[in-house]
């Protein structure tokens, strides 16, 4: 290693090599398909296309120092590398990470090209002259670099290439949770499932899984936008743009083509990413794991859960709330990489701010919240008929002294643990099957326009609490592995 850079440098030429190899990687793409040009191997073999590698070695001459926050700091000394796509777009989270790393310990920088090259679906969105339906893929494929699943995985997630803190074979350890091509291969499918781009997705992020709570989320932030603050744009499905001055921004938002999309996500955007991402991701745990796994290389500061829950407990009424404490998992998708015998521990800081925001929205406080708010254990299964099996279940669900019961909040909390990214759950209590009070259409009507519009800006009010306290204060060590790769 040779280069000796500043962080700003090392952001700087990571850039300049990736612009330049995008670059190359569509001209190539352009002259094949307008002119029938085959790119030259000489190109690719000298690494023409290839993402950018960011590589910092650390050689101290006494003891690592024992530094205590949650991220950008170093256990071992080694040399840690990772390539980098779309380094304009992550250069703050970078810069967050390197220049925290530097002050702290004497460590060099250097970016280099890297062996690993940019597939060329990656770059078709905005190239000119490109009809990427003039040849079949096979054809491309022949010539240029396409998506490889053996490039893409998770490995450095699930800690599962450790070897006595050794990663490699080689000792070169991993610097990031996500190198190029996993990060890559989400931001497209962020695009696919949300029908927005990633660029606009924020740095907090609500989920839910009814639709009536977008309507109240897009009514809400088309208010906001016309007061001072720190938000400028909605962004929605389908491109559509609202700020201040649009007419009739919420029908606009509602006749786009949302629809169209598995996930519609909404962005009320803030220069600084600091605004609020809604995600509906629908009903069920699959759909909790697929976006959280994309939206996770984006490295939120948070993310957090409002949607409604079965009531397990005779005290509970239509319209209470559950902020989820721990959970009982029998969702199942997360089983073979986050076994259900690991606890996923509640996240002290967005549990606070969950309850506080209870407090400020509802009005309530002490013994009048408490009747209202109930903090416990969430079952969370992947059969919404589970009331058709309940004899085989009851056992399992007296012991866990469960108090809810749905199917994402479990998903979210187990693969926000797993991903190092922080979580929370508030849930509504849409009814009570187990004593009688069945999800009815018309008392499901009432019990939405009554509790919907309150659920959801408690939701939005703890994120906002989070953002003005800032993203440093909620990474916890506890989301933090025995050999944790230095950035966050």
């Amino acid at each position: 290693m040779t280069g000796n850079l500043l962080p700003s440098q090392a952001i700087d030429k990571a850039t300049e090599l990736y612009d330049a190899a995008v670059a190359r990687l569509r001209a190539a793409l352009e002259a094949f398909v307008t002119r029938g040009e085959t790119p030259d191997p000489a190109a690719r073999m000298r690494g023409d296309f290839c993402y950018p590698e960011l590589r910092l070695a650390y050689d101290p001459d006494g003891p690592v120092p024992p530094l205590s926050r949650a991220f950008a700091k170093l256990s071992e000394p080694g040399l840690y590398v990772s390539t980098i796509t779309q380094p304009k777009f992550f250069r703050d989270y970078f810069l967050e990470q390197l220049e925290q790393i530097a002050a702290d310990f004497v460590v060099q920088l250097d970016v280099v090209v890297s062996k690993s090259e940019i597939p060329y679906p990656y770059v078709l969105e905005h190239a000119n002259n490109i009809d990427a339906e003039a040849l079949p893929p096979a054809e491309f494929a022949r010539w240029f670099p396409t998506p490889s699943l053996g490039d893409i995985g998770d490995e450095v997630i699930d800690a599962e290439i450790q070897d006595g803190g050794i990663f490699n074979t080689d000792g070169v350890r991993p610097l990031a949770l996500f190198d190029a091509p996993r990060v890559d291969f989400s931001l497209q499918r962020l695009k696919h499932y949300t029908g927005t781009p990633f660029e606009h997705v924020q740095r907090y992020i609500l989920f839910t899984n009814y639709h009536r709570y977008v309507d109240h989320f897009v009514e809400w932030s088309i208010e906001r936008l016309k007061q001072p603050g720190p938000y400028k744009k909605l962004s929605a499905p389908g491109g559509i743009i609202i700020d201040a001055k649009t007419k009739d921004g919420a029908a606009k938002v509602n006749d786009g083509p949302w629809r169209k999309h598995q996930m519609p996500a909404y962005h009320l955007m803030a220069d600084d990413r600091s605004g609020i991402t809604l995600v509906n991701i629908g009903v069920g745990p699959s759909n909790a794991k697929t976006i959280t796994d994309h939206l996770a290389v984006l490295r939120p500061e948070c993310w957090i859960m409002v949607g409604h829950c079965g009531g397990l407990r005779h005290s509970q009424r239509i319209g209470d709330y559950v902020l989820a404490h721990a959970y009982l998992r029998d969702d199942h998708v997360l089983d073979s990489v986050l076994p259900r015998d690991i606890p996923v521990p509640p996240i002290a800081e967005v549990q606070v701010a969950l309850q506080e925001a209870a407090e400020k929205v509802t009005g309530e406080s002490g013994e009048g919240l408490k009747q209202r708010l109930r903090t416990g254990t969430v079952v969370t299964t992947d059969d919404r008929n589970w009331e058709l099996r309940f004899t085989d279940s009851s056992k399992r669900f007296n012991k866990s002294r469960a108090i809810a019961i749905d199917m994402e909040s479990a998903t979210i909390a187990a693969n926000g643990y797993r991903m190092r990214v922080p979580y929370g759950v508030l849930l509504c209590v849409s009814d009570k099957p187990l004593h009688g009070e069945i999800k009815l259409a018309g008392a499901a009507n009432r019990f939405y326009e009554r509790a919907i519009g309150e659920h959801i800006r408690i939701g939005i009010e703890t994120l906002e609490s989070l953002a003005l306290a800032g993203g440093d204060a909620l990474h916890s060590r506890k989301l933090r592995s025995f050999y944790e790769p230095p950035f966050r």
